[in-house]
């Protein structure tokens, strides 16, 4: 045990030494700055490392931190907030844990050893889950490559960057935007044990956030269909027997649980909702009388089964009947698995079991323990049934499903009502940071007068994801800006055609997959190289704008009661 830990001014050489509390470990509740943080001898001769906390609720700046020496490695787990810059230096052997909701920031650090950074979950013990560790401006994400231990709910934050989607092949994982990899270096490797891993990618307030999320399962007290009547999912283990129905015959079958496991989740509540993790609730009778029998919760992907197709329930959510509920920020969920991919039942509703598509090491076991290997499976080879986010099936099923509201007799919510506008505020940005608004407007086209010497410009805009504007059925979760089809540049002596956007290597902030080669969608900041066309001369800048709008103005929430039919 470590009795106390001596963190060493690196500027004076002054000392300030800690005490261990009862269990060895060092709780840093203020900012202390250029230290090293060493651990003290233990007896019998031999040296350990300081084992040292950053509580909740306290954010340090590491500011010149030596982290472990040669002969004495130490670990610092982050509940709370660390930033370390360039001038900080874990020594190999080191290593900062962030755990569950604690924040490491990645000020230009850069390390030349590997394994030193870690998340808290990993294959052997409890999942952590919702780490962030933010990667500031400046600092390429190959750094990324150091990072161990990421588990579903965990997020990696670049900062200074905007990538809208990723690239994976041979365990390399390149960031893309408009489906080009990112000027610079914007590869990165995982250590082994996390290639694979999958993300979704979401871009705010010129920060891209990469959050391991692909949790398709239950949360606790989702009462599972046995051959011993219905079991809490919590309480299954491998080889319970487990109703499962073959929809293509109608007859149930028997199959036992090969692996059951369960993680932590945290709520991320700054991204959209169905990308937060917010579980969502699928109210009594919501489907059908006695569908569910009670009250059901599920994670935003788990998929729902109906005439012969799985539907993620995100894409289901009314806001009344079926609803993100908002009231958990922190929840365990659970999974298990039969041999094949099956349609079970959980509170009488026909639902999916787990279906490992390579994220099983985020999870823990509890009870029986079984080795599965083998490859990752995958929806189109090894699905139950076919996965499906066509409009044409879901929306009817959504609009049925919003019908039976007046079916529920207690839960029922008042949707959040979404205030649209068609207002683009479309508007043009220099890149000196000068705004330019339309000198006129003719119909579509929107006329811009720009000043002599302008390399580029950027076309700014409203944007909404037509999964909000249009509903949750549509499968597109895109920023969509404005539609640009035509573009022309027009001085005294000459008229010519900018094309740029509609190449097939887009600028920055176009979406690359759209049906039309004469059109291209904004995703609401995008840039527009103007090739020297205004190189001593002024002129008018002409957009056709094909289609803009709607857009999500604002969330007006009604009265949060509960109501009853």
């Amino acid at each position: 045990m470590v009795a106390s830990v001596h963190l060493t001014n690196n500027d004076t050489g002054d000392d300030i030494l800690l005490k261990a509390n009862s269990d060895g470990i060092i709780e840093i509740t203020a900012d202390y700055d250029g230290w090293t943080i060493d651990g003290a001898t233990a007896s019998g001769g031999s040296t350990t490392g300081a084992s040292v906390i950053i509580d909740e609720g306290v954010s340090v700046d590491g500011d010149g931190w030596r982290i472990g020496t040669a002969t004495s490695p130490s670990t610092v787990t982050v509940k709370g907030s660390l930033t370390l810059r360039n001038s900080d230096i874990i020594n190999n052997g080191s290593k900062v844990i962030v755990g569950d909701g604690g924040t490491l920031v990645l000020g230009g650090y850069a390390t030349t050893t590997s394994d030193l950074i870690e998340f808290s979950g990993s294959a052997n013990t409890p999942a952590g889950g919702g780490g962030t560790i933010e990667i500031a401006a400046g600092t390429t994400p190959s750094i990324i490559g150091y990072i161990t231990n990421i588990t579903d709910n965990d997020t990696i934050i670049i900062d200074g960057m905007t990538a809208d989607n990723y690239t994976y092949s041979d365990g390399v994982y390149t960031l893309t935007s408009n489906g080009t990899p990112i000027n610079g270096t914007s590869s990165f490797q995982l250590p082994a044990a996390n290639e694979g891993t999958k993300f979704t990618v979401t871009t705010k307030d010129g920060k891209t956030y990469l959050n391991a999320v692909d949790v398709v399962c239950f949360l606790a007290g989702s009462m599972i269909r046995t051959v011993d009547g219905d079991v809490a999912v919590e309480n299954i283990q491998i080889g319970d027997e487990v109703v499962t129905f073959d929809w293509k015959t109608g007859v149930e079958n028997v199959r036992p649980v090969v692996w059951a496991g369960t993680a932590r989740a945290t709520v991320h509540a700054n991204l959209q909702d169905d990308e937060a993790g917010y579980p969502v609730r699928i109210l009594k009778d919501a489907v059908a009388d006695g569908v569910p029998y009670q009250d059901l919760l599920v994670t935003s992907e788990h998929c729902l089964f109906f005439d012969g197709k799985f539907v993620p329930v995100r894409m289901l959510v009314n806001g009344s009947s079926i609803f993100y509920d908002k009231s958990i920020t922190a929840y365990d969920y659970y999974h298990i698995e039969t041999a094949e991919h099956s349609v079970v039942a959980a509170n009488g509703m026909l639902t999916e079991s787990y279906l490992d598509t390579g994220n099983r090491r985020s999870f823990r076991q509890e009870g029986k323990v079984a080795s599965i290997g083998g490859r990752a499976k995958t929806w189109e080879a090894d699905a139950g049934a076919e996965l499906c986010v066509d409009r044409a099936f879901v929306e009817p099923l959504f609009r049925k499903l919003e019908a039976r509201k007046s079916c529920i007799t207690e839960g029922l919510r008042h949707a959040e009502t979404v205030a649209l506008t068609d207002d683009a505020n479309l508007h043009l940005v220099t890149e000196t940071g000068a705004v330019i608004r339309p000198v006129r407007r003719d119909g579509q086209r929107y006329n811009f007068m720009l000043p002599a010497n302008v390399a580029s410009v950027r076309i700014v805009s409203r944007a909404s994801r037509p999964a909000d504007v249009i509903g949750p059925f549509v499968d597109d979760r895109r920023q969509m800006g404005v539609a640009v089809g035509n573009v022309t540049f027009v001085t005294a002596a000459r008229q010519e055609n900018i094309v740029a956007h509609l190449a097939e290597t887009k600028p920055k902030g176009w979406h690359a997959d759209m049906s039309r080669a004469d059109v291209a969608w904004t995703t609401g900041n995008a840039v527009l190289p103007l090739a020297g066309l205004t190189e001593g001369n002024m002129g008018l800048l002409s957009l056709n704008i094909l289609s803009a709008g709607p857009y999500v103005e604002e969330v007006q929430k009604e009265d949060a009661q509960v109501l009853s039919a």
